[in-house]
């Protein structure tokens, strides 16, 4: 299977990434580039987009970029930085490179912006090769 192919199937089965309505954009090997739209129900107590979904949405990037050689990783650490509130409205990209690999883990840098490319927050993740094919899970 291509990258873009077990991406598409693992999106088919992540009930959650199409919940919040997310889009390939682009699939290479180890990279992925996604886009979201914000939503009403996406918003906090404070107008602004839900840390929560910002973070769940850099989980997906880096899911469909360390999976989509067809080998299963899982997230083994991740770290986010907030760097722009997002409202409703906004479309969110997210933009998941590899920076590091080794024969059992991977770093990856994602970014994710807005309509007007600007940086709505920085995350960094590793994830862990668990020795299985994604199509075995």
């Amino acid at each position: 299977m291509t990258p873009r192919q077990v991406a598409d199937y693992m999106f088919g089965q992540d009930y959650f990434s199409q919940w919040m309505n997310i889009k390939m954009i682009e699939v290479k090997e180890n990279y992925c580039l996604i886009e979201m739209p914000i939503r009403k129900e996406m918003i906090n107590g404070l107008k602004t987009v839900h840390g929560g979904v910002t973070f769940a949405f850099a989980d997906s990037a880096l899911a469909f970029s360390s999976n989509n050689t067809g080998d299963a990783a899982v997230a083994l650490n991740c770290i986010i930085n907030f760097t722009k509130a997002g409202k409703e409205g906004d479309v969110f990209r997210a933009e998941s490179i590899l920076v590091n690999d080794t024969r059992k883990t991977a770093v990856y840098d994602i970014r994710i912006t807005n309509q007007n490319n600007e940086l709505i927050a920085k995350f960094v993740g590793t994830v862990y090769k668990i020795g299985k094919k994604v199509t075995e899970l």
